[in-house]
């Protein structure tokens, strides 16, 4: 049986969120949490697969995107108001728990979730960004930097030296991305590069270079990967990254103070019970998994922990959806078998 992907709205007195829906409403829910600067149809491959498997499959479009609630403030985007936004909407579902997954920021919204709420997770999987029970910030990561790509004295933060440029720079950030959306959307959404591996990534260069595309500049116009996005989707991240702009998206990356905070507050539930997945992309450089240290706090945090590889870059479910698909439903299968509706 196929299903239809519906679109949907929960609203409360603080927040509204747009979501999709595939599937049968009396099924467990698996809630699909995208990232920077996405949208729900990031999960576009997900949602009828899980769907036709006996899921009720959900995506939301996160604060700040789409059409869910843009917020006006930097701190309207830290993780605690972020994860009360998900907790409203499994209560919107009539859900008592859900299988969570999540993918860029939206894995620190998961793994926050099953921090926070355990008792809301059967269990929860994320893609690329693994688990620091004491908050994803450049703060906790950069100790766990693969220093033999990354030489301290040239690269004080690794990779993650555009998270820095947020912090000192925002408004050239975000006018950086603003200057052409659709050129922006292009070069953001490409495929995995094998050739990369080893090499710095270029987020490690963004305030030596004053910007993403150098002080003042637009992104450079690329044709579309078309591995990886249609000219539908393409035209939807543009429309709804023009009409919202990046301020909400970027504001996502404001809020590491109070994130570090929210963490320690959940320090009790640092250790993670339910059984875990984590999808690594071999190709993706800025969430490099496989040779630094990232994923260890991870291993050393979660009893029942499931990982696979999936031969891609950071846009792993819309690069490699049949992999990501099968790696899932494999999780699924062998910790839920319980949970399927058939």
């Amino acid at each position: 049986m196929s299903f239809p992907i519906l679109e949907n709205v929960a609203k409360s007195a603080r927040h509204t969120t747009f979501y999709l829906s595939c599937g049968a409403a009396n099924a467990t829910p698996i809630i699909f949490l995208h990232g920077w600067p996405e949208l729900s149809i990031s999960w576009r491959e997900q949602l009828p697969a899980f769907a036709a498997l006996g899921f009720y499959a959900i995506a939301p479009d996160m604060r700040g995107y789409g059409r869910s609630s843009v917020h006006p403030r930097h701190e309207d985007y830290a993780l605690e108001d972020i994860v009360a936004d998900m907790v409203e909407l499994l209560d919107a579902l009539g859900a008592k728990k859900a299988i969570w997954v999540g993918h860029d920021w939206g894995a620190p919204v998961v793994w926050s979730i099953a921090q926070a709420h355990p008792n809301l997770c059967h269990g929860v999987a994320n893609l690329c960004v693994p688990y620091q029970p004491d908050g994803f910030a450049v703060e906790t990561v950069v100790p766990l930097a693969d220093r033999t790509v990354y030489p301290a004295d040239k690269f004080p933060v690794a990779q993650w030296d555009y998270q820095m440029f947020y912090r000192e720079n925002f408004a050239v950030a975000e006018a950086g991305f603003e200057r052409d959306v659709g050129a922006t959307v292009r070069l953001l959404f490409r495929s995995g590069d094998p050739s990369g591996k080893g090499k710095p990534a270029r987020t490690a260069f963004v305030r030596a270079n004053g910007g993403y595309f150098g002080r003042g500049n637009s992104a450079p116009n690329l044709p579309r990967d078309a591995a990886l996005l249609s000219e539908e989707d393409e035209r939807r991240y543009a429309a709804a990254l023009e009409r919202n702009g990046f301020f909400g998206p970027c504001s996502w990356y404001m809020n590491w103070k109070a994130n570090l905070a929210y963490a320690e507050r959940a320090k009790a539930n640092w250790r993670l019970e339910m059984p875990v997945l984590f999808l690594h992309a071999a190709y993706d450089y800025i969430c490099e998994t496989l040779i630094s240290r990232l994923a260890e706090p991870m291993r050393a945090h979660c009893d029942n922990l499931t990982e696979a590889t999936i031969p891609s870059g950071h846009w792993m479910a819309q690069e490699k959806p049949v992999e990501v698909n099968a790696a899932l439903a494999k999780w699924m299968a062998a910790q839920f078998p319980d949970l399927w509706l058939v």
